[in-house]
């Protein structure tokens, strides 16, 4: 059954009026919500903030709404999103509107360098745990730190995103791991029935 708040939020028609920003650049930000922040959020406002940004509104309502979801599933567990923002006038404003619409976030510095051992270190991880709370390759890991070899793009924005919100990744990822495995187990219906072999009674003596 849907909570009382995802139903209210989406029985909400078409949201008008929004006053959007006329000048900015793309940032990639981080969207956590628990079941905790529930009484504090604003769903309307939250999803105002990024549609003001350039994001088309039924994108942004979507994503607000999928956070509730997975944070209604998840209990006390925090849920995250990373998306690319198209117009920010700056990262604090924007920030600053989640906030008060009751949705933590966090930006994400596409700029910056990635220095995978800092990460790691920071996280206090062995590359081996590292490696397996994340669902990547310890031998890759250790070429990134070597100088072996670079992140890629896709890569370098996993790592940010490590980065700004470790304990958000880590439950994506242990979520998605936990989805394939169920997928990949049989149902019931796929199980054959174990054949029962009936004994042929005997001549009656």
């Amino acid at each position: 059954m849907k909570s009382s708040l995802r139903a209210r939020f989406e029985r909400l028609g078409p949201i008008r009026d929004i006053e959007r920003v006329q000048s900015g650049s793309r940032g990639r930000f981080v969207l956590s919500l628990s079941r905790n922040d529930w009484p504090g959020l604003n769903a309307i406002a939250a999803t105002m903030a990024l549609a003001k940004r350039g994001m088309k509104v039924s994108a942004a309502k979507k994503l607000i709404d999928e956070l509730i979801a997975d944070s209604e599933k998840a209990g006390v567990s925090t849920c995250s999103a990373s998306l690319q923002v198209p117009k920010v006038e700056s990262p604090a404003a924007l920030l600053a509107d989640l906030r008060e619409a009751g949705v933590k976030a966090v930006h994400v510095d596409q700029k910056a360098d990635v220095n995978v051992a800092a990460i790691r270190k920071k996280l206090k991880l062995t590359r081996e745990q590292f490696a397996v709370r994340y669902g990547l390759e310890e031998e890759t890991i250790k070429g990134w730190e070597k100088g072996v070899r670079a992140p890629d793009t896709a890569a370098k924005s996993y790592l940010r995103v490590i980065a700004s919100d470790p304990g958000g990744v880590r439950v994506a990822y242990q979520r998605n791991v936990a989805g394939e495995l169920q997928a990949s187990l049989p149902q019931a219906s796929d199980i054959p029935r174990q054949s029962v072999r009936h004994a042929t009674p005997g001549p009656k003596t």
